[in-house]
C-alpha cells in the first residue's frame, strides 16, 4: 500500500472525453462490497430473533421490538462514521489509502461475527463493520467523482447510475442467497443447525475479502487526489466550507426522515413478512428474502427512469434534482400506506385462515424503490457537485449522516414504545398509519422550503458555477 502521495500515482483526473479507466475498478469493488454489507444485514434481524446465544452456548434470542431497536441502531452507527473517514481522507490519508485501511477493518468485522453467536460476538463484529462500513462510504463515492475532469463531466451522472447499480447486483444476490444459507435451504440443507450462522455470516467476509483486492488492483488506474491537510481545515471551518454545510443542511434534514422509513424494510417490513404467505411465483421464499424485490427493481429502474420515466417527464415540468427528491419522498409515504393497509389485512384475518399474499408487500416495494431512486441517487449526486472540491469526502459523509439520523429517529421510536417485558406499546396498523403520516407531513413541509435552497456546483479542475 503507497501514500497517495507516492509520485508514481497521478494526483489529476485525465484530460479525457471518454470513461476513466479506473472507473470498472471501483464500480466492481462496490458490487462485492455492498454483496458483504446487504447479506450480513439481509439476516440480522432473524439472526438476533431465533439464533443468538448466550455464553454458555443456549439458545438467547431478542424479542421482536428490542432486535428493530438494535438493527437501526447499527444502522445509525455504520452512516455516522462516514464523518471519521471522511476527515481521515480529506485531510490526512487520501480516500485511496483511507479505502484500503478501513477495508481490512471491515473483513475482521464479519471474521468476529463469523466465530461468535452471543451478544458480544455481535457487537464485536458490528462494531468493526461500521466502523469499515461507514468510513470508506462517502471515500468510495467521492472517489469515483474524483476521476472526472472539465471535458467529461457529463458522463458523472450516467457513472453514478453504474455505482448504485453495482450496489444492488450485489444486494440483490446477497439477500437470496445469505437467508438461504441461514436457513438451510436448498443446496445449503446438509450444514448442520449450530453450524449455519458461521456459514451465512462467513460468505460476506469473503466477498469483502474480495472487494478490497479488486479496489487494490485498479490502485494505478486512478486519479489520487491529494489530502487537503492544513488548507483542508481552512477550507472545511472557513467560509466556503461553512456556507456549504449551512446551504445542504435543510436538505438533509428532510432526507432524514426518508431514510427513517426506508430502512424499516430491514426491520419492521421482515418481521410483517413473517405474517404473509411467501409464496411467490412458486416458490416458497424465506421472509428475510422479500427484500431482494428492491435492489431487483433498482437495477430495472435505472435506465428506465433515466431513459423513459425522467425525459417523459421533463416534457411537461423542469424536472431539477431537489423536484425528484421531493417525488421520491411523496412516493416513500404512499409505500408506507400500502404497509399500513397490509398490516389491517393480517389484522382482519381469522385464526387459521390463509395469510395475506406477500404479493401485497412486493407492490410496496415496487413504490417505494422508486422513492428510493429518486431520493438517494439524486442526493448522492447532488452532494457531490455541490461540495467544495477539498471537502468532497467530507460533504458525502454528511449526506450519509442523513441515514444515521434516520435511523436514531426509529430506534428512538421503538425504544420509546417498547414494554419492561418485550412487548410494544404501538403496534399493527397504529405503528404503521404513524410513519405514514409523519411522511406526508414532512413531503408537505419539503414541497414549501425547497423553494428557498440554493445551488454551487463544483467539478475537479474547474472552478464553481452557480
Amino acid at each position: 500500500m503507497s501514500a497517495p502521495s507516492d509520485p508514481t500515482y497521478r494526483t489529476s483526473p485525465e484530460l479525457r472525453s471518454d470513461m476513466p479507466p479506473g472507473i470498472p475498478y471501483i464500480v466492481g469493488n462496490e458490487a462485492a462490497e455492498r454483496f458483504s454489507f446487504y447479506g450480513m444485514k439481509a439476516i440480522l434481524v432473524v439472526f438476533m430473533t431465533e439464533y443468538l446465544r448466550n455464553s454458555q452456548g443456549e439458545l438467547a434470542p431478542m424479542g421482536k421490538i428490542e432486535a428493530n431497536k438494535y438493527f437501526h441502531l447499527f444502522e445509525s452507527s455504520a452512516y455516522a462514521f462516514p464523518v471519521l473517514g471522511a476527515l481521515l481522507a480529506d485531510a490526512l490519508w487520501g480516500k485511496y489509502r483511507t479505502i484500503i485501511v478501513l477495508s481490512i477493518v471491515y473483513c475482521f468485522g464479519h471474521f468476529a461475527l463469523a466465530v461468535d453467536e452471543t451478544r458480544l460476538g455481535l457487537l464485536l463484529g458490528l462494531t468493526l463493520i461500521a466502523i469499515g462500513t461507514g468510513g470508506i462510504k462517502p471515500c468510495v463515492s467521492a472517489h469515483v467523482g474524483d476521476q472526472f475532469s472539465e471535458q467529461n463531466k457529463h458522463l458523472i451522472e450516467r457513472v453514478f447510475g453504474w455505482f448504485y447499480f453495482s450496489i444492488n447486483f450485489g444486494s440483490f444476490f446477497s439477500t437470496l442467497l445469505i437467508p438461504a444459507i441461514l436457513g438451510r435451504r436448498g443446496v445449503f440443507e446438509q450444514i448442520s443447525p449450530e453450524h449455519a450462522p458461521a456459514y451465512a455470516f462467513g460468505v460476506p467476509g469473503v466477498l469483502m475479502f474480495i472487494a478490497t483486492i479488486v479496489f487494490w488492483r485498479g490502485r494505478n488506474k486512478y486519479a489520487h487526489i491529494p489530502p487537503g491537510g492544513a488548507k483542508f481545515i481552512d477550507e472545511t471551518f472557513g467560509p466556503d466550507g461553512l456556507k456549504t454545510v449551512l446551504r445542504l443542511a435543510p436538505l438533509y434534514f428532510f432526507v432524514l426522515f426518508f431514510w427513517a422509513l426506508y430502512d424499516q424494510t430491514g426491520s419492521a417490513w421482515v418481521q410483517q413478512a413473517k405474517e404473509l404467505n411467501c409464496n411467490i411465483l412458486g416458490m416458497d421464499l424465506l421472509p428475510a428474502q422479500i427484500q431482494a424485490v428492491n435492489p431487483l427493481l433498482i437495477m430495472i429502474y435505472i435506465p428506465l427512469f433515466s431513459f423513459v420515466i425522467y425525459p417523459a417527464m421533463g416534457k411537461y415540468f423542469t424536472l431539477t434534482p431537489l423536484r425528484k427528491i421531493g417525488i421520491g419522498m411523496a412516493l416513500t409515504a404512499a409505500a408506507f400506506g400500502i404497509s399500513w393497509f397490509i398490516e389491517g389485512l393480517i389484522a382482519a384475518t381469522p385464526e387459521g385462515s390463509p395469510a395475506p399474499s406477500a404479493w401485497w408487500q412486493v407492490l410496496a416495494y415496487v413504490v417505494i424503490t422508486a422513492g428510493e431512486v429518486m431520493v438517494s441517487i439524486t442526493s448522492l449526486e447532488y452532494s457531490y457537485t455541490q461540495a467544495p472540491n477539498r471537502m468532497k469526502s467530507l460533504v458525502m459523509s454528511c449526506y450519509l449522516l442523513t441515514v444515521s439520523l434516520g435511523n436514531v429517529l426509529t430506534a428512538g421510536f421503538n425504544s420509546l414504545i417498547e414494554n419492561e417485558d418485550g412487548s410494544s406499546r404501538i403496534e399493527g396498523t397504529t405503528y404503521y398509519a404513524f410513519f405514514t403520516m409523519l411522511m406526508v407531513s414532512v413531503t408537505l413541509a419539503y414541497a414549501f422550503a425547497s423553494r428557498s435552497f440554493r445551488e454551487q456546483t463544483y467539478i475537479q479542475g474547474s472552478e464553481a458555477t452557480h
